[in-house]
């Protein structure tokens, strides 16, 4: 029997959030994850934000990569368009916190105009069409969805990781493993507990 769409649909999200984690299993946007994760509020704030850019992101990069560069032949430009446009989704977003938001504005600091260069965003995007996700308009709909599982893994990762360094600083860490490495030993083994998810989503809806 063929997957029903909203099967598919699922089985999309909770890849993204679970089985394909951008940080935890692909490794993208490492930076903001070791550099905002030390409170919850900021590691919040920086998923929300991160998240909101990845959807409008693929809302835009979508219908200029299926409309304008693939029917042009101008595939090659698409890490250079896509850039662009993240950048100034970025600058919208910086925009709003600065003036809505000050103390959260003010506790993300650099590492806010950092999603400028954050591979989770661009990656979703470009991801989108590795996944094959182009039919129009059900690969408009697939491309939003992954975005969205994308930017709720981020947000999860991020939420775990800074309730366990919420932890460590409670903790009587070895002289040797304080700061840099005992963050890093326990990013690895956040990082290997998602390998439980494997075959996951592949149960659900086999």
């Amino acid at each position: 029997m063929e997957v029903s769409w909203v099967t598919n649909l699922v089985s999309i999200l909770l890849a993204a959030i679970l089985t394909n984690n951008f940080i935890l299993s692909q490794f993208l946007g490492i930076c903001p994850f070791l550099g905002v994760s030390k409170k919850l509020d900021t590691a919040v704030g920086m998923s929300a934000a991160v998240i909101f850019v990845m959807l409008i992101a693929t809302a835009v990069t979508w219908p200029i990569q299926v409309f304008l560069l693939t029917p042009n032949d101008l595939d090659y430009l698409q890490t250079i368009v896509f850039i662009l446009v993240i950048a100034a989704l970025v600058q919208f977003v910086e925009i709003i916190l600065k003036k809505y938001m000050v103390s959260l504005y003010k506790a993300l600091g650099v590492y806010l105009p950092l999603i400028t260069t954050n591979c989770a965003v661009l990656g979703v995007t470009i991801l989108n069409f590795t996944n094959g996700y182009t039919s129009v308009p059900y690969g408009f709909v697939q491309s939003m969805v992954n975005s969205l599982g994308g930017g709720l893994g981020f947000m999860l990762a991020m939420v775990l990781f800074a309730g366990v360094r919420g932890r460590i600083e409670h903790s009587d860490i070895p002289k040797s493993l304080q700061g840099l490495p005992i963050t890093l030993v326990s990013a690895s083994l956040v990082s290997i507990s998602f390998l439980g998810f494997q075959g996951l989503v592949d149960g659900l809806f086999a």
